[in-house]
């Protein structure tokens, strides 16, 4: 066992787990390609790459790089801990982030017209909810800051 890890760099449940994920992988595709729709899935695929690669990345990277900067100027004193607020940050906006990027064609309006005929509804309120529920992560994250804070900031008295 112990020559396997060693051999591979990694315990054998990893191994499994790998396998276990190119043979899901390997599933979806014969079923994309049974369904005949395997060159629009292929130019998606190809294009979710470029596009996350070549412009989202560089953006939420030097917008992260940003908030870093930012929050290093308010410099927290050497004696008293503080929890970082960074990943207060990061995480309502990964998450808002991921909700646009998956809803994005009716927050935008952009479904408007195939999405009323086949729902019946509009694509009118989307917007809305999508910066209600950003708002809710923000919010919910500063309390958990605060409280985070407050509990830290009493145990250096």
């Amino acid at each position: 066992m112990n020559r396997r890890v060693n051999v591979y760099g990694a315990p054998l449940w990893h191994l499994l787990v790998l396998v276990a994920c190119f043979v899901v992988a390997g599933y979806a595709a014969t079923r994309v390609v049974a369904a005949g729709i395997w060159l629009g899935f292929a130019a998606w695929f190809v294009g979710a790459i470029i596009l996350h690669d070549l412009v989202l990345y560089p953006l939420y990277s030097a917008a992260d790089a940003a908030t870093q900067a930012l929050t290093r100027r308010v410099s927290r004193p050497r004696r008293t801990r503080r929890p970082a607020v960074i990943n207060h940050l990061r995480v309502p906006a990964a998450l808002s982030g991921l909700l646009l990027v998956v809803w994005f064609p009716l927050i935008l309006r952009g479904a408007e017209r195939t999405y009323r005929p086949a729902v019946g509804l509009s694509t009118s309120p989307y917007l809305a909810r999508w910066l209600l529920v950003t708002l809710v992560l923000f919010g919910v994250s500063g309390l958990l800051y605060a409280v985070r804070h407050a509990v830290l900031s009493r145990a250096d008295r």
